[in-house]
């Protein structure tokens, strides 16, 4: 088992252009930056990378995807979880992941 390392940001929620289009956090740049170059080796296809992300007391099991077009991992947020942490698009929120 690796030590898995927190990052704590704030982003805000916006909604892929396709028909029931997903909801998203772009992950800040820099951190990005810093994951890539400390884990693509445990990416697997379309650069998908295992982690556990945390908004307010709700813990959940995920992945972030690398988007080569924004530069950035990408945080899917399904809708299960914007109804538990009741979050809205284009809301600002306090995030918490693990990788």
């Amino acid at each position: 088992m690796s030590n898995l390392i927190k990052y704590d940001f704030s982003a805000k929620i916006w909604q892929y252009n396709g028909p029931n289009g997903w909801h998203f956090v772009s992950l800040p740049q820099e951190i990005s930056k810093e994951i890539r170059e400390n884990l693509k080796w445990q990416e697997e296809g379309w650069g998908r990378l295992k982690a556990t992300a945390k908004i307010g007391s709700v813990e959940w099991k995920t992945a972030i995807w690398f988007d080569t077009k924004q530069n950035t991992y990408l945080l899917p947020l399904k809708a299960d979880i914007r109804k538990k942490c009741k979050l809205e698009k284009d809301q600002r929120i306090s995030i918490s992941i693990l990788v």
